[in-house]
C-alpha cells in the first residue's frame, strides 16, 4: 500500500508574497538548525517568512530575516527572534545553487515552513524577480480564469 506524500506533514507558515513577486524556477527541501524555544514557537505558529532570504557563505546556506517570536513560557535563555539560521542541504545542492546565484537576477528565498516526521523543514526556491507588468498580467490571467469558472458553474444543462 502506497503512502501519500503529504502524510506526516504539518504546514507552519507559507510565504504567499513570494509567489506574487517572483518567478519560481527550482525548489529544494532543506532542514534548518534551530534551538528548543524556536521549535516550541513554531509549534504555536509564531513565525513570519515575509522578508526573509538565503545567502551562501563559506559553502554553507544561511536563512536571514525570518522572524520567530520568542516563546511565551521561555526564560532568560530565549532565542533572538531575527537571528541567522543555518540551512541543511547536501554539498552538491549548495554547489549547484552557488553557480546559479552568481548569474544575474537569481536569488534564494524560503517558500514555506513545515514539520515532516517531527523535523522542521523549509522549502527554498531559486527565483527571479517579476516586473510590475508581469504581476499585472498574472493578476489578469487569474481573474479571467476565475470568471470562466464562475460562468461554467452558473450554466444550467
Amino acid at each position: 500500500m502506497a503512502t501519500s506524500p503529504t502524510k506526516g506533514v504539518k504546514y507552519i507558515s507559507d510565504n504567499r508574497k513570494a509567489r506574487h513577486d517572483y518567478f519560481i524556477h527550482e525548489t529544494y527541501e532543506a532542514g534548518i538548525a534551530l534551538t528548543g524555544t524556536e521549535v516550541k514557537s513554531l509549534r504555536q505558529g509564531k513565525v513570519n517568512l515575509k522578508d526573509s532570504f538565503c545567502r551562501i557563505e563559506n559553502g554553507e546556506v544561511f536563512l536571514l530575516g525570518m522572524h520567530i517570536s520568542p516563546y511565551d513560557q521561555g526564560n532568560r535563555f530565549n532565542h533572538d527572534p531575527l537571528r541567522t539560521r543555518k540551512l541543511l542541504l547536501h554539498k552538491y545542492e549548495i554547489i549547484k545553487l552557488l553557480g546559479k546565484i552568481q548569474e544575474k537576477g537569481y536569488t534564494l528565498i524560503p517558500l514555506n515552513l513545515y514539520f515532516k516526521k517531527g523535523k522542521v523543514k523549509v522549502t527554498v526556491a531559486l527565483v527571479t524577480g517579476k516586473k510590475l507588468y508581469d504581476k499585472r498580467q498574472a493578476l489578469a490571467e487569474k481573474e479571467a480564469k476565475r470568471d470562466i469558472e464562475r460562468r461554467m458553474k452558473s450554466r444550467n444543462y
